[in-house]
């Protein structure tokens, strides 16, 4: 029901805002903003993208948990998807998504609803090692499961 909701309140507002903006600046002047807060959007996405693709590559390093890193690229990828999108109210949405503060404290609300049951970094305990030396990989067949043959000729090159 939620979801119906916003799909429904989102168009609803962005027409209102269009219509407000349009109405006491004029058209030229709101499609100007319109583009500008895409391109700038856009500039803003790729930095911080960045940043955040560097701190997640730091805690696999350290060994760390990813999953802050991993909601914020995240939150900064929906952040651009508002960018792009034409309207006032996506673009404040994606702007305030993009600030770190905003991305900490909407992580800090979401990790309070989550709960991780496992994570493991590499094989874990259950898998079996496949770093062994004394293992030889190779094929082989069965010699005595092979059907019995009659003595003498093989039959082939009678004609």
């Amino acid at each position: 029901m939620w979801l119906f909701l916003i799909f429904l309140s989102v168009p609803l507002i962005e027409i209102a805002l269009f219509i407000q903006v349009g109405g006491a600046i004029g058209l030229w002047p709101t499609l100007a903003i319109v583009v500008l807060t895409a391109v700038l959007g856009t500039w803003l996405l790729r930095r911080q993208g960045a940043h955040a693709l560097v701190q997640l590559r730091r805690s696999f390093q350290e060994l760390r948990d990813p999953a802050e890193p991993l909601a914020h690229g995240a939150m900064i990828l929906f952040a651009g998807a508002l960018l792009l999108t034409p309207g006032f109210f996506t673009d404040a949405v994606g702007f305030a998504l993009l600030m770190p503060p905003v991305r900490s404290a909407a992580y800090r609300w979401l990790s309070r609803r989550v709960v991780v049951q496992t994570m493991t970094y590499g094989q874990g305990p259950e898998q079996p090692r496949t770093d062994r030396s004394d293992v030889i990989e190779g094929e082989f067949e069965d010699l005595g499961t092979r059907p019995h043959r009659p003595d003498g000729p093989s039959q082939w090159t009678r004609h």
